[in-house]
C-alpha cells in the first residue's frame, strides 16, 4: 500500500510540474529556433536576440516594464509592510475591520473592476495617463500581498527578542529597525519579489491605467501575438524569464541568511 502511494504521489509530482514547466521549456528552446516558424525546428541560433536588439518598440516596452515593476515593488513593499506592523501590533484598534478589508480587498476583486475603478478615479482627478499611473495601479494590486507575507511572519516573531533589547535601553523605534526588521527581511524580500513578479506579468490593469508613451511588454506582446507569435518574442521571453529566476535564486539566499541569523539571534537570546 505504501509502494503504490509512494508511486502515485511521484506520478502526480512530475506531472504537475510537467504541465507546469513544460510550456515554459518549450518557449525558451524555441527561442533558439533558427527557423521564422515558430511552430518548425531549423536549428540552433542566436538570430533572434540578435533581432531583439534591434526592436526598439520591444526594448522600450521591456524597460518601461521594468521600472514600473521596481518602483511599484518598492512602493508596495513599504506600505505593505506598514500596513502588517499596524494588523499585527495595534491591537483592535477603531476602524480595524474597515483597515483590514481595504488592505485585503485586491486579493478577490477582480483585476477587471480595479483596473475599471482606477481609471474613473484617475478620468475624475484629470490626472494624465502614462508611466506614474500604471505604477500607482501596480501599488494598489501587489500591496495586499507583501502585507499578508510580512503579517504572517510578524504572528509567529518572537517578541522576547524585542524585549530583551529593550530591557537593555534601545528604543523602540531603533529595536524595529536594528532587531525586527533584519528578522523579518526574508519575509519582506519574499514580499517584494512577488510585487515584481505581479508588476512585470500585469495586462488587465496596465491595459486600463496606460497612455501614450507608456506601453509595457505584456501590452506590446499582446498586440503583437494578435497579428502571429514572431521569434523575438519567444527571446524577449526567455530573458525576462531568466530575470526572474536570479531574482527568485536572491530571494532564497536571503531568506537562508535571514534564517540563520534569526536562529543565531534566539540562541543568543537564550544564553
Amino acid at each position: 500500500m505504501k509502494r503504490g502511494a509512494s508511486s502515485f504521489n511521484i506520478i502526480s509530482a512530475v506531472l504537475g510540474l510537467a504541465f507546469l514547466y513544460l510550456p515554459i521549456t518549450i518557449l525558451v528552446i524555441y527561442s533558439f529556433n533558427a527557423s521564422r516558424l515558430v511552430t518548425i525546428w531549423g536549428g540552433w541560433s542566436l538570430e533572434w536576440y540578435r533581432e531583439l536588439l534591434r526592436d526598439d518598440a520591444v526594448l522600450q516596452a521591456a524597460w518601461i516594464s521594468l521600472r514600473v515593476a521596481v518602483l511599484s515593488a518598492s512602493a508596495a513593499t513599504v506600505l505593505g509592510t506598514l500596513a502588517a506592523v499596524a494588523l499585527t501590533r495595534m491591537g483592535r484598534f477603531r476602524g480595524r475591520l474597515l483597515f483590514s478589508g481595504m488592505v485585503y480587498a485586491p486579493l478577490v476583486i477582480p483585476e477587471v473592476i480595479t483596473g475599471l475603478s482606477l481609471l474613473l478615479l484617475f478620468v475624475a482627478l484629470n490626472a494624465d495617463r502614462g508611466f506614474w499611473t500604471i505604477v500607482i495601479a501596480h501599488t494598489t494590486l501587489t500591496m495586499c500581498f507583501v502585507a499578508v507575507i510580512v503579517q504572517s511572519r510578524l504572528v509567529s516573531f518572537d517578541r522576547s527578542l524585542e524585549e530583551a533589547a529593550m530591557d537593555l535601553g534601545c528604543p523602540p523605534v531603533k529595536t524595529f529597525l536594528t532587531i525586527t526588521l533584519r528578522l523579518i527581511a526574508p519575509a519582506i524580500a519574499a514580499g517584494w519579489m512577488l510585487a515584481f513578479s505581479l508588476s512585470l506579468d500585469d495586462l488587465v490593469i496596465a491595459s486600463f491605467t496606460t497612455g501614450p508613451g507608456a506601453t509595457t511588454l505584456p501590452i506590446r506582446i499582446y498586440s503583437e501575438v494578435r497579428l502571429g507569435v514572431k521569434p523575438e518574442i519567444n527571446a524577449v521571453c526567455t530573458i525576462m524569464i531568466a530575470i526572474v529566476a536570479v531574482g527568485t535564486i536572491a530571494a532564497s539566499l536571503i531568506a537562508k541568511s535571514g534564517t540563520a541569523r534569526r536562529d543565531r539571534a534566539a540562541l543568543g537570546a537564550q544564553v
